[in-house]
């Protein structure tokens, strides 16, 4: 009775039903006028004809195209109509105007020092117009003066975060998809408390989406009675929109303008391993500190004066003069934004960039694989040509239908030489790249289409940095529990389940 309660008064079944609901009625509402068949089929078949035009002329990737374009030829009569509420973006001209003010204020606000990237020239072109790239069209530019630490598994990265928050006397910013109540959120919470207490300013910002199963509605209300500054990004409203769509996926930590973390860690129980979810938790992250840092002050600000309709001045959040003494050059490192809302996929361009250069090895952690044609083509054609291409994924599935699609491009990957490692005790959810002992990147970007084309997405593009050799010497070290998968095994799959990873694997885009 306790459970029913529970699952009766949750959030997730108090905004799920109305949205049911809303289904419902328009199916019945079709269903009614079912005398008027022929009236009413020819408006919505004419709905669906409006439906696919404004798929094939909009500037979305072409198999998020077909994934929309398929049901609504099957379903005509629900599938255009469905579309047109939940497909492609729902951000309106306002939004989309909001938002490039808030480009333009990071435009301001952050600069490339030219020096710095003719000295990435001299040394590698290629590595420069890769800079450049994510310079140009994500406005962070390409730092010195910083270090920079790999951090793996989840557990790790807490510690240190916990260290680093304990010793914040100006501010602290902090901007997660997920928050869940438990001992990881709990230990940051009462250091941020203790903190504001002592003058600190503590924001927080989180997606109201991402933690609709996690937080009790009101949260954000909650930590402002304790002293934070707190919003929910993308609040959850109980209509059928796609504003589900663009969600803010970013984990970002900031303090004090010279301390800052990213990567695929949430804040929440299961990415430490406090208790057992989908086997073991393999994440990670990246501690920087120093000039890069500025970057993701800016990205944090950015986002909280749209969220909070504020004109605030970045540059009182600026770190101390005195503090730039402690931190030496370790290569070159560039943090970097992607937002859904301007037609320009910056993590996967700045992915295939890292593949497409790769002259000995790319190694990557993703926790899922579901790749367009692009990203299909430069795997296999590194590959082909005798880069030393390695993926792992995770053998114990967070989404069993995600896990089939991943499995589904094994076969074409694997026969082209790329090689698929499953990690067997449970779920990586790391997103990282390695390359030639040179390049890297770490952020919170997977390799499936939320993350390439629908979600806000942050990471840090690393260039010469002692880093990039972790992230490799992690990644060696994690084939050590991994499973190779062979040619063989995609072909022992029985014929059922491949004819069913098709079918998924065309839906893929939506998922």
């Amino acid at each position: 009775m306790k459970k029913l309660f529970r699952l009766l008064s949750s959030r997730a079944f108090l905004v799920g039903t109305p949205i049911l609901l809303q289904a419902f009625v328009m199916v019945m509402v079709i269903w009614k006028f079912s005398n008027y068949f022929v009236y009413v089929y020819t408006i919505l078949a004419l709905l669906s004809v409006v439906a696919v035009l404004r798929i094939l002329t909009g500037k979305s990737n072409p198999a998020y195209k077909i994934a929309w374009i398929i049901p609504i030829m099957l379903f005509p009569i629900f599938g255009g109509l469905f579309y047109l509420l939940l497909g492609g973006s729902n951000s309106s001209k306002r939004t989309k105007r909001k938002m490039h003010e808030i480009e333009e204020r990071m435009k301001q606000s952050l600069g490339q020092n030219e020096a710095v990237i003719r000295e990435i020239e001299l040394q590698d072109r290629s590595a420069a117009n890769q800079s450049r790239y994510i310079e140009n069209y994500s406005y962070c530019p390409v730092y010195k003066n910083t270090t920079s630490e790999y951090l793996s598994p989840g557990e790790v990265m807490f510690e240190r975060l916990l260290q680093k928050l304990k010793k914040a006397e100006r501010y602290i910013f902090l901007e997660y998809f997920i928050i869940e109540e438990g001992v990881m959120w709990n230990s940051i919470l009462d250091i941020l408390v203790a903190k504001v207490q002592q003058g600190v300013d503590v924001r927080v910002l989180y997606d109201d989406v991402g933690s609709l199963l996690t937080l009790p509605y009101g949260y954000d209300k909650q930590l402002e009675k304790m002293g934070i500054k707190c919003s929910a990004v993308n609040r959850f409203v109980p209509i059928l929109s796609l504003r589900l769509n663009n969600r803010d996926h970013r984990k970002i930590a900031v303090i004090d303008g010279y301390t800052a973390f990213t990567g695929g860690i949430n804040l929440a129980d299961e990415y430490i391993n406090k208790y057992e979810k989908h086997g073991q938790w393999k994440d990670s992250a990246i501690l920087i500190q120093g000039d890069a840092v500025w970057s993701f002050t800016v990205m944090f600000l950015s986002l909280w004066n749209y969220q909070r309709k504020t004109e605030e001045d970045y540059e009182r959040y600026r770190p101390l003069p005195e503090h730039a003494q402690f931190f030496v050059t370790d290569g070159y490192v560039q943090p970097f934004s992607d937002s859904p809302l301007d037609d320009e996929s910056v993590g996967e361009n700045v992915y295939l960039n890292l593949i497409n250069e790769a002259e000995r090895y790319v190694y990557i952690n993703s926790p899922y694989l579901i790749l367009d044609s692009e990203m299909m083509t430069a795997l296999c054609s590194a590959a082909k040509r005798s880069v030393d291409v390695r993926i792992v994924t995770p053998h114990i599935p967070d989404k069993w239908f995600v896990h089939a699609v991943t499995r589904a491009n094994y076969d074409a990957l694997v026969g082209s030489g790329v090689k698929i490692y499953e990690y067997t005790p449970g779920f990586n959810h790391a997103k990282s790249f390695a390359v030639d002992d040179e390049l890297g990147v770490v952020g919170t970007i997977n390799l499936d289409y939320r993350s390439l084309f629908l979600h806000f997405e942050c990471g840090v593009w690393l260039y010469q940095t002692q880093s990039v050799l972790e992230v490799k010497e992690d990644f060696l070290q994690t084939l050590e529990q991994c499973r190779l998968v062979t040619l063989e095994d995609c072909r022992a799959v029985k014929w059922y389940i491949r004819l069913g990873r098709m079918v998924l694997r065309a839906f893929a885009p939506l998922m």
